[in-house]
């Protein structure tokens, strides 16, 4: 039998979370890019098995932060992958607010983060998505056509990562929205 389980984070509760992330993306500040990746994965990694869907659900989340940052082929603009770098490195930190060890509920604190990056970041996830499928589904044209790979990837990374910045832009007033909730 399964049961749903809601709860809503009032001001109070991301004024938490905010200064959660804050300290994690201060203790983290002496690690390269390598080092948080490496960290993000092997949480994900660690945690596939024997958890509950919702927290393998947004494993999945956490797993295409760290595929954005390494596409070299997407080459995500400076400012958004420090966003995504910076919003990472909250899984950097041992000492999250649920100690890990502890049964199911361990991975409940970085479910709710990856959730809150998620929603935060979502414009840049959709265009990343949309420019995985883009580049699948191009890869298996043929034809005489002359536009070489680059080219065409090219084009669409240009299309997605101008639409991804006026969407933020139009959202939040201009400002990122990884500074917006953190």
């Amino acid at each position: 039998m399964a049961i749903e389980v809601k709860f809503e984070l009032k001001d109070s509760d991301m004024d938490h979370f905010r200064d959660v992330m804050r300290k994690a993306q201060a203790g983290a500040k002496q690690l390269s890019e390598k080092d948080i990746l490496a960290n993000a994965k092997n949480l994900s990694n660690d945690i596939k098995d024997n958890v509950p869907e919702f927290v393998r659900e947004r494993i999945q989340k956490l797993e295409t932060f760290v595929a954005m940052i390494e596409d070299s082929e997407w080459q995500m603009p400076a400012e958004e992958r420090t966003e995504v770098l910076s919003a990472l490195a909250y899984f950097s930190d041992p000492e999250d607010l649920v100690p890990d060890h502890i049964p199911v509920l361990g991975f409940l604190d970085d479910a709710i983060m990856i959730e809150l990056v998620a929603a935060e970041f979502k414009d840049d996830i959709e265009a990343f998505e949309e420019f995985c499928l883009y580049r699948t589904r191009e890869e298996g044209r043929a034809g005489d056509n002359p536009i070489t790979r680059d080219e065409w990837l090219e084009a669409k990374r240009h299309e997605l990562h101008s639409r991804m910045k006026s969407r933020r832009s139009s959202r939040r007033g201009g400002r990122s929205s990884f500074r917006s909730v953190f």
